[in-house]
């Protein structure tokens, strides 16, 4: 199956706050990797809080390298067991996400 995003969801106790700001984070170190321009391009991903979940398009080398580091990220702050990862197929043709959503 070509992946072409990546479902995290995340487990109670898991302070979805800190996980946003490792979104973030994740996002600041691929534009290091591939440029500010390149990430507004292809970067597309959304957290929600509410469902507590997060889904990262992964259909451009931007958006698998931010499932990568994001994924590392994730581990070392809270652990393997704090949340699971599944590949999914894209929701469409385009990338139609770039936020962060829920209170």
């Amino acid at each position: 199956m070509d992946t072409r995003s990546y479902r995290y969801e995340f487990h109670e106790g898991v302070p979805l706050q800190e996980v946003e700001e490792t979104l973030m984070l994740a996002a600041l170190a691929v534009e290091s990797l591939h440029g500010r321009s390149q990430l507004r391009l292809d970067a597309a991903f959304r957290l929600d809080k509410a469902a507590r979940t997060c889904v990262v398009d992964a259909r451009s080398d931007v958006g698998r390298s931010i499932a990568r580091i994001f994924t590392g990220f994730l581990v070392r702050e809270f652990g393997d067991e704090a949340f699971s990862i599944r590949r999914a197929p894209s929701q469409g043709r385009e990338p139609v996400f770039q936020e962060t959503q829920g209170g």
